[in-house]
């Protein structure tokens, strides 16, 4: 009988991260490991997955899984439907190493007899595919991208392998990784041998606000809205962040916050954890960068005034069209060539972070972390308000139907909070965002509104609807 063991942190051994368990265990490592959080959402990529597990037992299939790192990648291939699934994690370590590993991975799983140790991951491979020609099979192998440091000449034997033997082969393979630059070069790009090779893409996204308010009701039934927004702040609906929370029993905002800089947390080098690898030697200037954005500067004027540095240009680009860290916003309906560009990073964590950890680099160096948190909870206020904004955005955009933006003029003097578009019913709903909802003021709104007709021909089109959005609305 297989030893049941409670896990006080929802990560195991290997570095698999089994935070969404349903029936509160998963397996991994030849144990269970109970947990506090079930599995929550992702209903249709688990439909995707067994539906290409099913087309496997007529030939070999790929399955290609990306996605930010604690997004759930990993716990959502082990769901695959498969009783036999393979996991090969790409640590960061020799290739005979890894071998000795998948090796004794695939001893017990399979229950099969290997003579001697393989040296490369091109014999492994090879193995897996022929045994899978008689006995269909899973494998995972998991962030896929460090094979570029370990044996860059990989891909090219997976290629050769896969061509070879995809048709006689009932192999279900998933692939996941987590650098999603790496992941689109090694199956984008054109001149790479894994072109073409996969049979399904998925990139995985934190959890929708309906979901995200699912989970923390089912731990705190008596929420407030200003719970909710802060946990959305924290978290962005990242699984193994709303997990870390949660799990611990921080479902108020004041628990949330005084979390973020208990001695260990884990969030406290976070943003590192996620972003050096990405940008390598560069990372600084790419930080200081996106500090000036998480601090609330928006154009590049006033990014580079900030950093007295004119030569950021390139940085932004690559930010934005490489990296997918930032995206360049207009006002609704402005032209592509429209000079009211503004920046704002895509990733709530990721702000988060870079506002407190990072800006206050200097107390996380000296372990000062109880004035860190004073300052967090001091200046949380100064976040809320722009991810109460976010979290509105998010809500309208997931329900498929509407066009989302705000509203500027040039000078960034008279701004529109919401615009919500209904292109089908030629409406559109325009909205102020006030915390409490008593502090909307009609009239003023109604004025500023008429300043925006005047300048957008577009929305003169369309019936309007005023109103305002508060925590209530959450």
């Amino acid at each position: 009988m297989l030893k049941m063991k409670i896990s006080p942190n929802p990560v195991c051994l290997n570095g698999n991260y089994l935070y969404l368990c349903k029936s509160n265990a998963c397996y991994c490592n030849n144990k269970y490991y109970l947990l506090l959080m079930k599995f929550y959402d992702r209903e249709g990529e688990q439909r995707t997955l067994r539906n290409m597990l099913q087309q496997s037992k007529r030939e070999a299939r790929m399955t290609i899984l990306m996605g930010r790192r604690r997004i759930g990648k990993t716990e959502l291939s082990v769901r695959c439907g498969d009783e036999i699934a393979l996991y090969f994690f790409v640590g960061k370590k020799a290739e005979t190493l890894l071998c000795q590993d998948y090796v004794r991975e695939i001893r017990e799983k399979l229950d099969t007899p290997i003579l001697g140790i393989p040296n490369t991951f091109s014999e492994v491979f090879r193995f897996v595919l022929q045994m899978s020609e008689s006995r269909p099979f899973t494998l995972v192998i998991d962030e896929f991208q460090n094979f570029l440091k370990i044996n860059p000449t990989i891909f090219s034997d997976i290629q050769r392998d896969w061509d070879l033997h995809k048709r006689s082969s009932h192999l279900n393979l998933i692939i996941s990784g987590s650098v999603f630059t790496l992941m689109t070069k090694i199956f984008e790009d054109k001149e790479e041998p894994l072109f073409g090779r996969a049979n399904q893409k998925m990139t995985l996204e934190p959890f929708t606000t309906d979901v995200l308010k699912q989970i923390l009701a089912d731990f705190n039934p008596d929420y407030t809205p200003e719970d909710l927004l802060t946990l959305y702040s924290i978290t962005g609906g990242v699984p193994w962040y709303v997990a870390l929370l949660l799990d611990k029993g921080n479902t108020s905002r004041e628990k949330m916050l005084a979390a973020l800089t208990e001695e260990n947390s884990p969030f406290i080098n976070e943003g590192k954890n996620i972003l050096i690898e990405e940008f390598g030697t560069d990372y600084v200037t790419y930080f200081s960068i996106l500090t000036c954005i998480a601090n609330g500067m928006k154009t590049r004027s006033e990014i580079e005034n900030e950093l007295g540095n004119n030569n950021i240009g390139p940085y932004l680009v690559k930010l934005e069209d490489y990296y997918k860290v930032i995206n360049k916003s207009l006002p609704i309906f402005a032209k592509e060539n429209s000079k009211k560009v503004r920046y704002q990073l895509n990733d709530c964590f990721l702000i988060f972070w870079f506002r407190f950890f990072y800006k206050y680099q200097a107390l996380v160096e000296n372990k000062a972390l109880k004035s860190l948190g004073e300052i967090i909870q001091r200046d949380y206020s100064s976040v809320s308000g722009f991810m109460m904004e976010r979290y509105f955005m998010k809500k309208f955009r997931e329900e498929g139907r509407y066009i989302i933006g705000k509203w500027w003029d040039r000078k960034g003097s008279n701004e529109i909070d919401l615009i919500v578009v209904d292109p089908i019913a030629k409406e559109a709903w325009i909205y102020e965002l006030k915390k409490q909802g008593h502090r909307y003021k009609e009239a003023d709104f109604k004025e500023k509104v008429e300043n925006v007709l005047s300048q957008t021909p577009e929305l003169r089109k369309l019936t309007i609807h005023l109103g305002s959005l508060s925590l209530e609305d959450m």
